[in-house]
């Protein structure tokens, strides 16, 4: 099949995965059809295949990006430093990273029942992964009697689950600055953990 004239795979691939992620997070994985995406793309359906096989094998590649990102991200973190110091980079990291990829948090909460059970497991690896991260960091806590917590694994959890749902409910402009939710997150986690 021809291409286009005018287009660019190093272009049209990065603008159907956009395309396909903010359809995605307006309307819902099943709710969009690969032909919307391409008319979103200015592009034949046809032409979607030259760049995934398929619908799910899209989404995949969305949540495992981001997954991928986030890791690479937070390793590239600065590191060192007592637990109260790294969860405190912890969680300015995970607020910082995440505001910036609203699109792709929610599809990564939200989407992840629409991948086959392999897919699945991919992404939920990846995720244990990040969340061993900080268990980690809860643990050392422990270790050096700063952390008061009667379950590092459950803490992990509710750490992650807050810090994510500042997405859902923060707009550019509010009330509150990224500075200031930071800084009421990190007193509220700090506190959390009996620091």
């Amino acid at each position: 099949m021809a291409r286009k004239t005018g287009s660019h795979s190093e272009i049209t691939g990065p603008k159907i995965r956009a395309e396909a992620q903010r359809l995605f997070a307006r309307h819902g994985f099943a709710a969009v059809s690969m032909r919307q995406i391409a008319g979103a793309v200015g592009v034949q359906a046809g032409a979607l295949y030259l760049y995934t096989p398929d619908k799910e094998a899209l989404l995949f590649d969305l949540l495992k990006t981001h997954m991928d990102e986030l890791i690479a991200a937070w390793h590239a973190e600065p590191g060192g430093g007592d637990a109260h110091a790294r969860l405190e980079r912890f969680v300015r990291f995970h607020i910082r990273f995440n505001l910036e990829r609203a699109e792709a948090v929610f599809l990564s909460y939200m989407e992840l029942r629409n991948l086959s059970p392999e897919n699945f497991a991919v992404i939920e690896g990846l995720r244990k992964t990040y969340e061993t991260e900080l268990e980690a960091i809860l643990k050392a806590g422990q270790d050096e009697g700063v952390f008061l917590i009667p379950d590092t694994k459950l803490a992990t959890m509710a750490i992650i689950a807050m810090l994510t749902g500042v997405n859902t409910w923060f707009r550019e402009g509010g009330r509150l600055s990224r500075a200031t939710v930071a800084d009421i997150y990190w007193d509220m986690v700090r506190k959390s953990v009996g620091a």
